[in-house]
């Protein structure tokens, strides 16, 4: 538990999922420093500077064993975040201190280690936006030709499937893994460039020899686990890479948000419902509630997300000439919050779409309130075809149709399919009217299209990313 005197993220506390917190935690982040200073002291000897394997062995033994009061203690004093870890790692290794940070700039450490934790983050966004999609893919072939009623501007329209309306979920967090997959080609390490980026303090420890700080520049890279380097930099790596990051997240959070408030309309008329406890409490005054908590959460979580990415936009575009530092308070919360609040949001759609409940009875109730009006006009066209007039049975359809809807409006049961039985104009097809309110008949290619969908698009993804299947959802509160 947090301090209860001392305010905590309740993306931390409540929300978010272990791997996510730790991946932004301090201990990930200042062993991150060390791991990148060690780096560096290796390349330098390797490329020949005067560094013993005494110091690099020192700071190995070490590089785990963090004195974060110590180095609060020294940030305390220096007003520099680096230079107080700088120092307090020094204490703990004092014969590699005077080569620790050698030729580096505080940017080496810092922007490296957020490129890192970009990598990785959007590894474990990637794993369980896949998971997600899988859960997705399973509920709509499950369901893919179970009729229910469509809606446009949440009024009745044409049927469709519960399968079908949940591949239109499934297809817009596959453009967002689309969109994952091209921004994780973007992340490049920022490398060693040095003050403004000019690689400068290396040219002067290797007197010169430009071949040696290339080769240090690469090696770093490889043993940081990157494949490129930004082959320019300032003193910070381009802050357009994080807007681009964000843009990603945002996107999953629009479609989260959508997702959680298709749920929540479809929950109030009972036709979808979310995992609920057994023990779970939908309201303190009204026992009877079975309120829609994960998607109601999945949209306030996913609207957090999508208003921080203007942040990233506006830090992007006020960067002066080769950086200013009035970036840094801004990142430290806005790209670890992003994060965090997307893996909390899919988290819980891991959680909802683990475990969706269809209600089929009331969903074929719900269609077969309005059925006799979506299929008024396969009526008519029955009716023409043994001979009738199309404008005068177009007429009869739309009287009947109006006094059925008055009925409604005044409380009682849609009577139209009644009124089209006892309809005159009607009479040569009234022996149709039940088989033509078959709602099976009115959900066109629905569930072709989840099949052709799922093999298509679907499985495809699945396949090739096998190895990122299986993430769960951790839903605590």
């Amino acid at each position: 538990m947090s301090d209860p005197k001392s305010y905590s993220s309740p993306l931390a506390g409540r929300y978010a999922s272990e791997a996510m917190r730790h991946l932004f935690s301090a201990e990930k982040k200042f062993t991150t420093w060390r791991e990148l200073w060690l780096a560096l002291a290796e390349g330098e000897a390797e490329l020949g500077l005067p560094i013993t394997e005494a110091q690099l062995a020192e700071m190995r033994e070490t590089l785990e064993d963090l004195d974060l009061e110590a180095a609060d203690r020294y940030e305390r004093e220096l007003r520099h975040d680096v230079m107080a870890h700088v120092h307090a790692w020094g204490d703990q290794c004092p014969e590699a201190r005077p080569i620790l940070h050698l030729g580096a700039t505080s940017c080496y450490v810092t922007d490296n280690t957020d490129l890192i934790l970009l990598r990785d983050a959007l590894a474990l966004v990637k794993a369980q936006l896949v998971s997600v999609i899988a859960n997705l893919r399973d509920f709509a072939m499950e369901w893919r030709e179970l009729p229910t009623l469509g809606f446009t501007h949440f009024q009745p329209a044409q049927a469709t499937t519960v399968g079908k309306r949940a591949c239109l979920w499934m297809q817009d967090f596959l453009h967002d893994l689309e969109d994952l997959e091209h921004a994780e080609t973007m992340i490049r390490f920022r490398g060693v460039k040095g003050t403004t980026g000019t690689q400068t303090s290396f040219l002067q420890l290797f007197s010169d020899d430009h071949a040696k700080v290339r080769e240090l520049d690469e090696l770093v890279t490889k043993k940081m686990g990157f494949d490129r380097v930004f082959g320019v930099t300032g003193q910070t790596y381009p802050r357009q890479l994080d807007f681009r990051v964000g843009q990603v997240l945002s996107s999953v959070a629009q479609t989260a948000h959508k997702f959680g408030t298709d749920l929540r309309l479809l929950a109030n008329r009972r036709e979808l419902e979310e995992p609920f406890g057994k023990k779970q409490i939908g309201s303190s005054a009204m026992p009877w509630k079975r309120n829609p908590m994960r998607s109601e959460r999945i949209c306030s979580l996913a609207r957090l997300t999508i208003s921080l990415l203007d942040s990233t936009a506006q830090t992007a575009a006020t960067q002066w000439l080769e950086r200013t530092l009035d970036d840094s308070a801004n990142r430290r919360v806005v790209l670890p919050e992003m994060f965090l609040s997307t893996d909390a949001t899919l988290n819980l759609c891991l959680d909802v779409t683990s475990g969706l409940v269809v209600n089929p009875a009331i969903v074929r109730a719900r269609l077969d309130e309005e059925l006799p009006f979506l299929a008024s006009e396969s009526l008519m066209m029955a009716a023409v075809k043994q001979g009738g007039d199309r404008q005068d049975i177009h007429e009869a359809i739309r009287m009947a149709s109006h006094a059925a809807a008055q009925e409604i409006k005044e409380g009682r049961p849609n009577d139209l399919k009644e009124r089209l039985k006892n309809e005159p104009l009607l009479a040569c097809v009234k022996d149709q009217v039940d088989e033509i309110l078959d709602p099976s008949l009115h959900i066109g290619r629905a569930a072709e299209q989840v099949v052709e969908f799922v093999e298509a698009e679907v499985t495809p993804v699945l396949e090739r990313l096998s190895d990122c299947l299986g993430a769960e959802g951790e839903v605590n509160v």
